[in-house]
């Protein structure tokens, strides 16, 4: 799953103050007497890459830096948004946000956290312009500044209706007094050379062994959850080849939890397994393909519709996903964003005579095998067990049309790479969550967008998205929206295959698990991870 790009925030409906109730309070443990001094084992298939969280590409970089790093926001199931750091957020007017965040929050270290450390890290991405997620969310951000211990005031460069919870969502804050002095938060590596690591989340840092294991002992004061003390004494990451090898190490009992999603095909199996409890996680994001329009033969519309007409949509939702998936319509406004979505926009049907005609329409004459002159290399992940299926059937099907698709599978971090340098013909992958249109839109489909990964140029599509950016009336928003949406379907911008709930497993000793949305917060989000014990 692709962690690094993903852009997602609630627009807010007015240039006014947002209130925000407090945060939920986690589930009761289960049964059993209550083990404090538990340690939590957590499998992963990937090594961290970025111990700095505003550099984090991969989803152990996510799940092991949110521990320590706190979010002013997280997200409930459908995508609102939900209190962590920040008590309260809005706008004082259209081009001023505000966060008003909790009073009493101490780094490990003993220093308070204060809305100094939070203006200071908005503003010290701004300048030095990270990689990671939170940059892409400051294209009208022009600064930050803490007005009193509690309260940061957010200036824009101009109006924009979706800014406040998208940097809130998708904005670690980090401690001032430890990434300043280390100049430029884009080089800074933060791998604890420097003496350690300084936590504001549940735990801390405190051993790597890379390829094995990353080890984190509890903060005993962490007031956002229930107790105001994480329940386990320790969490440990331990670094798997693949999942099944997790699956293994789940029931064998060397591992609690298995952080990613569980294969389609596993689910049913794991759920009827001794001492294993199956939950499922609401998804908000999606399967897509997108084709490199910077390759001449896919800059032509013509190819790439000829491309999604030869894609069996209903054979990947059965087979792979074993009708754990629904359509999205080709469209990405998902059906689970009810307000947005549209269901006059309609699936690319599969059809590889329509696309035989629309290569021939476009002057491409097939051989006397019934092969065009076309051949694409799609790139995807191994460590991602259901593309690596779909993979396969798009390979298949794009033969039954006459064209030739070359599968290449990387390791992980390799393939993130060769995504971000447009080293690929086609892009097979997943956004884990895509919960806001107006925001997703413009990462995606703007000119120089941080997930544009088609490289579409498309004026008309660009004026609707920048109007929608600024449209704070939802009622207004909406109907801009699907008008891009459709637009983004028709010229096959990208190619949205499905979207789908998830489920993760873990040891039925645990419980008080907190499930939230995605596979990047699941049941390994701090509040969640903070939350479980283990009964004996």
């Amino acid at each position: 799953m692709r962690t690094p790009r993903i852009i997602a925030a609630t627009a807010v409906a007015g240039a006014l103050a947002v209130g925000a109730a407090c945060a939920p309070e986690p589930p009761a443990a289960g049964g059993g007497q209550e083990v404090t001094d538990a340690t939590l084992t957590i499998a992963t298939t990937t090594d961290v890459v970025n111990y700095n969280p505003l550099v984090g590409n991969s989803r152990s970089d996510y799940w092991i830096t949110n521990l320590m790093y706190p979010h002013l926001l997280s997200i409930g199931p459908d995508g609102a948004k939900e209190p962590e750091l920040a008590e309260d957020w809005g706008y004082v007017d259209d081009t001023t946000g505000f966060y008003e965040i909790r009073s009493g929050m101490t780094w490990s270290d003993g220093k308070p956290l204060t809305a100094e450390d939070v203006a200071w890290t908005l503003n010290a991405v701004k300048r030095d312009k990270p990689s990671g997620t939170l940059y892409g969310q400051l294209t009208n951000f022009e600064s930050a500044k803490a007005v009193s211990d509690t309260r940061v005031e957010v200036k824009l460069t101009e109006p924009d209706a979706s800014i406040v919870p998208e940097i809130g969502f998708w904005g670690n804050v980090v401690p001032k007094h430890v990434f300043e002095p280390a100049g430029s938060v884009a080089e800074f590596a933060n791998d604890g050379s420097n003496g350690g690591w300084v936590s504001a989340g549940p735990y801390v840092l405190t051993d790597v062994q890379r390829g094995q294991s990353y080890t984190l002992e509890r903060i005993d004061d962490y007031p956002l959850v229930d107790g105001g003390k994480p329940k386990a004494a320790k969490v440990v990451y331990r670094v798997y080849p693949d999942v099944n090898t997790e699956i293994l190490s789940l029931q064998n009992g060397d591992v609690d939890v298995i952080a990613n999603a569980l294969p389609p095909a596993q689910v049913e199996q794991l759920r009827n397994a001794p001492g294993i409890e199956v939950q499922e996680v609401p998804g908000l994001g999606y399967a897509h393909m997108t084709y490199n329009m910077n390759q001449p033969d896919l800059a032509k519309k013509d190819v790439r519709l000829a491309l999604a007409h030869a894609v069996d949509y209903e054979a990947i939702r059965r087979v792979v996903l074993q009708d754990q998936a629904v359509s999205t319509g080709s469209s990405p406004l998902m059906p689970v964003l009810e307000e947005f979505h549209d269901p006059s926009i309609e699936e690319y049907e599969f059809d590889p005579d329509t696309s035989r005609d629309l290569l021939t329409g476009a002057g491409y004459t097939a051989d006397a095998s019934g092969r065009f002159p076309l051949t694409f290399r799609l790139i995807y992940s191994l460590q991602d067990p259901v593309t690596t299926q779909w993979a396969t059937l798009v390979k298949n099907g794009a033969a039954k049309a006459g064209i030739t698709i070359e599968l290449q599978g990387l390791e992980r971090n390799t393939y993130l790479a060769k995504t971000d340098e447009g080293d690929f013909d086609i892009y097979a992958g997943n956004f884990a969550i895509m919960d806001d249109p107006a925001t997703n839109m413009a990462l995606t489909y703007l000119p120089g967008g941080a997930i544009n990964y088609s490289y579409v140029d498309d004026p008309d599509l660009t004026a609707l998205i920048q109007q929608a950016r600024v449209t704070f009336d939802r009622e207004q928003q909406v109907p801009i929206l699907q008008e891009a949406a459709k637009l983004v379907r028709d010229n096959v911008y990208d190619n949205i295959i499905y979207t789908q709930n998830l489920f993760v497993a873990h040891r039925a000793e645990w419980s008080g698990f907190v499930v939230k949305p995605s596979e990047l917060l699941s049941i390994v989000n701090p509040i969640s991870v903070a939350s479980a014990t283990r009964s004996e």
